[in-house]
């Protein structure tokens, strides 16, 4: 990011009141301690997620969502806004009676791959009725952001 650009953020963020700066740099006010901290709380875990049957590419990033299960329908909104951010796909999931199952299914999708269901389980510590977002790119960064910039989404259009 150039110097500009980080400039115009900080300011932004100055308007909504999350970061005030001094003269040895810009810190987070209470507001943005508390959406962190909020934040945190709903995204509470990541991991990275080696390629299996229900992943597209090379690199593989999973997000968990606490409690928002509800927030798909089909998974699609999840993948269509990952793709936005460069993803080559995305797949939703839910949790959901100790299984990892696609939306609208109760079969769990890693009966037959118990590492990566391990995996996930021991990275993200799912609960029932959480959301999982594991986002497929060819370059690790993006598919990092692209499941972030997902789950964000999620959040933002969907009110538990």
């Amino acid at each position: 990011m150039g110097e500009g650009a980080v400039r115009t953020m900080i300011l932004h963020l100055k308007k909504e009141k999350m970061v005030d700066s001094v003269r040895a740099g810009t810190y987070l006010t209470s507001t943005g301690r508390s959406l962190i901290s909020a934040m945190s709380r709903i995204m509470p875990a990541e991991c990275r997620v080696a390629k299996c049957d229900i992943t597209r590419g090379k690199f593989n990033h999973a997000l968990l969502l606490k409690g928002y299960s509800f927030a798909t329908k089909t998974g699609m909104e999840q993948r269509d806004y990952a793709i936005l951010y460069g993803a080559i796909g995305a797949t939703t999931l839910r949790y959901h009676d100790g299984r990892f199952v696609f939306p609208n299914d109760n079969a769990d999708c890693f009966r037959d791959d118990q590492k990566t269901k391990e995996n996930l389980a021991s990275c993200l510590h799912p609960e029932e009725n959480d959301m999982v977002i594991i986002a497929s790119a060819d370059d690790s960064f993006v598919a990092e952001i692209a499941a972030k910039n997902s789950a964000l989404w999620t959040l933002a259009t969907h009110d538990r």
